[in-house]
């Protein structure tokens, strides 16, 4: 017999610990919200990893990234917020109620905020696992390029990213060795970065070329690579490795659930909004250009503010604006339209008029459309005119005795 399991109830529920997950789940709790952030491995993320972390604002002295996610952790307990180790085994996430479930318990929520981030794409090479993050792989120049000044560093890769950032390391590094898989001369980056690659005078190739295995007592110190078509093994004497062959989102558990480009990242809009209503997705496992802890915790900020904004629009919509005792006129607008702005004259006047049978709403829309989305209503000016709790008319076209009539 299956044990039954263990209901909660939260306004917000973040899944995913790292910075995004964090950000989000400190507006929320500073907005008191009743919020629950589940992080299956390590609060932090990756971001944890990082040895030292030199351009988040605010932390001059180049900290750790753990020293950096440990204080936004005790900011979030600080603000209330509730935090759950362990796996995200389902979710649905559509209608009014989202759910979460986990192996023990169930958790349903008003709105939930995806930040499951997002892992590198690794060669598989042997010895690998043995030296990843801060043991000699790293998978960031813009978080690790100052800790290898006048060092010897290899970059597997030849995609815009592997060059772009091998050139970024070139500033920091004494040399940078580059393991390219293809014929010499040519790489999967853009022509521009190619030319200007093959021209840096810090720059090596090795073509035709493939990762066989890292090696090192503690941390790594040579990486051995493999010609593709003779098989000779070449090592390579280094300070540190970096891998720039791709990147996958932690996306698999929304498969089929919420809408994924081909890469299956989430997509969102600027208010970190996904294409069910109520979800929000931030971070690495969004499809975004720039992915660094700053951004992340950009993301959650939008995130747990877009949520509160959610929650309290909902209720006044589903209370105030949809109520069923009268009918209703909803007048929706922008606050900053001169016409618009002198017509709430006109809805005071029909107010006036119709005061004990007819329930006025004004909505402007000029910090937050949410509410106009809600009602259908494609552009504003407009009057929505209600009935028992459901619309019945939508009227464009700003004339007091239409209005009227139509009432």
């Amino acid at each position: 017999m299956a044990r039954e399991k263990k209901v909660e109830h939260y306004d917000v529920i973040v899944i995913g610990g790292g910075p995004a997950g964090l950000s989000a789940s400190i507006y929320a709790g500073r907005a008191r919200l009743n919020t629950l952030l589940i992080e299956k491995a390590l609060i932090g993320g990756l971001a944890t990893y990082t040895n030292e972390i030199s351009n988040y604002p605010g932390f001059p002295n180049d900290p750790k990234g753990e020293d950096i996610t440990n204080l936004m952790k005790e900011q979030a307990k600080k603000l209330g917020v509730n935090f759950k180790l362990t796996a995200v085994s389902k979710v649905e996430l559509e209608g009014e109620e989202k759910i979460v479930e986990t192996f023990r318990n169930k958790y349903i929520a008003k709105t939930v905020i995806i930040a499951t981030g997002g892992r590198p794409r690794t060669t598989g090479a042997e010895n690998e696992e043995n030296y990843l993050f801060d043991k000699g792989i790293s998978f960031c120049a813009t978080c690790d390029a100052a800790a290898n000044t006048d060092k010897h560093v290899v970059v597997i890769g030849s995609g815009d990213a592997a060059i772009e950032e091998g050139m970024f390391l070139t500033k920091f590094a004494s040399k940078v060795t580059v393991s390219v898989m293809h014929d010499e001369g040519i790489m999967d980056c853009n022509e521009i970065a190619r030319q200007a690659a093959l021209a840096n005078p810090k720059m090596e190739f090795v073509w035709n070329s493939v990762v066989k295995r890292f090696e090192g007592e503690g941390h790594l110190s040579t990486v051995v690579l493999k010609n593709v078509k003779t098989g000779e093994e070449i090592p390579v004497d280094c300070d540190n490795c970096f891998e720039f062959i791709g990147y996958l989102p932690n996306s698999e558990l929304f498969e089929g659930v919420i809408n994924m480009t081909p890469q299956k990242y989430i997509p969102v809009n600027e208010k970190k909004e996904t294409n069910i209503e109520g979800v929000f997705a931030i971070g690495d496992v969004t499809d975004k250009w720039l992915k660094q802890v700053a951004t992340a915790v950009g993301d959650g900020a939008i995130a747990g503010t877009a949520a509160e904004r959610y929650i309290a629009e909902k209720e006044i919509f589903d209370t105030c604006i949809m109520q069923k005792e009268k009918q209703g006129l909803i007048y929706v607008y922008n606050a900053v339209d001169m016409p618009s702005r002198e017509f709430l004259t006109h809805i005071e006047a029909i107010e006036n008029d119709n005061k004990g049978q007819l329930i006025v709403n004004r909505i402007d829309t000029y910090k937050s459309n949410g509410l106009a989305l809600k009602l259908g209503v494609e552009k504003v000016p407009a009057i929505v005119i209600t009935k028992e709790g459901k619309i019945v008319d939508k009227l464009y076209n700003l004339d007091k005795e239409q209005i009227i009539n139509a009432l």
